[in-house]
């Protein structure tokens, strides 16, 4: 099973441009994007109607063209939520929990924090109210996927030591990885790659992608019962059309 993950800061540009020769030549199983910014009632039929998929998608209520998330899927769920519960975060449709046969699957979008840090108490806020749920379901099936917006250690930055007190490094932030591996999941590109820079997303300016001078923000973390089952992961850089590039997972089953 091919699964990816994919922050495309705009669904209606990356279908202009990337994401249908992009879908076409990988052929995953799953495909996972957030920070959508659209509302899905309102997206032509071509973005819903995808040969072999099925799609589903969250938007956000709260403010029209603000995050939200999507997921295609060749795998038909046996259920679909888009409520976990917590007010404002379900309210910009930042989560889609699918429940197949074999596994959970959870698409995250956590918000970010602000470079000012006027919305790091609603980050960390979200966290803990996701840490109960994280851990009710350790010893399950599970597949935490998306946009963490956070780089959890010094290998996940380019700059790390000049970020230390910036959003998305700071030690708080950093610490809600960490509460998430002690609950049993697994970080997969660590698992397979220790010691391995490899950046999921650039700021814009001043060509830094070019450079790779990046983070690593986008993860997909796993169960005890799936860790075995976790053949590859890898980044596509290459690929264009948003800030972040999409970040692919290959299991065994």
């Amino acid at each position: 099973m091919k699964m990816f993950t994919w922050n495309v800061n705009g669904i209606r540009s990356i279908f202009k441009t990337t994401f249908r020769d992009w879908l076409k030549a990988n052929n995953p199983d799953i495909v996972c994007l957030q920070e959508i910014k659209a509302d899905f009632k309102e997206l032509p039929e071509e973005f819903s109607q995808i040969d072999g998929y099925y799609a589903y998608f969250n938007s956000s209520s709260l403010k029209k063209g603000h995050s939200g998330v999507a997921v295609y899927t060749k795998i038909k769920p046996v259920s679909v939520e888009t409520k976990l519960g917590i007010k404002r975060f379900d309210d910009e449709g930042r989560c889609l929990r699918l429940t197949f046969k074999d596994f959970i699957l959870f698409n995250f979008y956590i918000p970010n924090g602000s470079r000012d840090k006027r919305d790091m108490p609603y980050k960390l806020g979200v966290y803990k109210k996701l840490f109960p749920i994280f851990k009710t379901l350790a010893n399950k099936k599970v597949i935490l996927i998306g946009d963490f917006n956070i780089a959890h250690t010094e290998l996940d930055v380019f700059y790390a030591k000049q970020n230390q007190n910036n959003t998305m490094f700071t030690p708080k932030e950093r610490e809600q990885i960490s509460k998430l591996l002690e609950l049993g999941y697994t970080d997969t590109f660590r698992y397979k790659y220790p010691e391995k820079k490899s950046y999921t997303w650039w700021p814009y300016w001043n060509n830094l992608r070019k450079r790779d001078i990046g983070w690593r923000i986008d993860y997909c973390f796993v169960t005890k019962s799936l860790k075995s089952l976790v053949k590859d992961v890898f980044t596509q850089k290459e690929i264009l059309g948003s800030d972040h590039c999409p970040f692919g997972i290959i299991f065994n089953k």
